[in-house]
């Protein structure tokens, strides 16, 4: 994947989320021998936390750019915001896949599923919705859907899933979320929530050994590069960029 991405964005993260079937252990010794033996390898993280039914280790934020951990009832999610390389967030992820099961007792037949989520930001201070409408979805028989002289659009959020390898257990899925106001005010403008583009690629359980979740986290990854590489940058991350910078919605 293009290093030079975080042009098209204002920021870029890579997250991994490995979901249980089963709750995990979140008694104290559990938690804090997991947080410790992460933090021997990443000793940047060294904020813990407590969240509403969360505990995570954190970095400072050091412009704009930190990485997290986080453990749920089921699942265990890492995550790195604008990375310096695409192996420095992979490290991390992988690094919690090789020894979390073993301080979360997590077997083979509890793996739900594995993801990863290439993620993308733009700041925008113009409507959000109208951005997105006007790069993905202005020139498609969509748009007959809305009459642009007497409507005023007020949700545009694309989502598409598709299987990957004919393997009905890996798919990806491409989304965009303008975040659109709820309350009053005026819808897309509301708030200062950015324009975010998600590609999530999932492989789904159980899996037969626990040494096979290095392979199934190369497969991911390989197929999350390309995709952004071959049609999100062109076909969506390009196309909102051009309309934020252009004439106002």
């Amino acid at each position: 994947m293009d290093p030079d991405i975080t042009t098209l964005c204002s920021d870029f993260y890579l997250n991994q989320k490995i979901a249980l079937t089963m709750d995990v252990p979140t008694g104290r010794e559990s938690v804090l021998d997991l947080f410790g033996r992460i933090q021997r390898e990443f000793p940047r993280l060294e904020r813990l936390k407590r969240y509403d039914g969360e505990c995570a280790l954190e970095s400072e934020d050091t412009d704009g750019t930190y990485s997290w951990v986080a453990l749920r009832q089921t699942t265990l999610r890492s995550g790195s915001v604008n990375p310096t390389s695409l192996e420095e967030a992979y490290k991390l992820h992988r690094t919690i896949l090789e020894i979390s099961p073993y301080f979360l007792s997590i077997s083979p037949l509890d793996l739900d599923h594995l993801e990863l989520v290439f993620g993308f930001d733009f700041e925008a201070d113009r409507d959000r919705d109208e951005i997105v409408f006007e790069a993905l979805l202005a020139n498609s028989p969509l748009a007959e859907l809305v009459d642009r002289d007497r409507e005023r659009l007020v949700e545009a959020q694309p989502f598409i899933g598709i299987s990957l390898e004919d393997d009905p257990t890996m798919q990806a899925f491409f989304e965009v979320k303008s975040r659109p106001a709820r309350g009053l005010g005026i819808p897309g403008l509301e708030g200062h929530e950015p324009i975010s583009v998600y590609l999530t690629v999932r492989s789904s359980g159980p899996i037969r050994r626990l040494e096979d979740l290095p392979a199934m986290f190369a497969r991911l990854a390989g197929h999350g590069e390309r995709l952004v590489e071959e049609r999100l940058i062109p076909s969506v991350l390009v196309p909102i960029r051009r309309a934020i910078l252009s004439r106002p919605c």
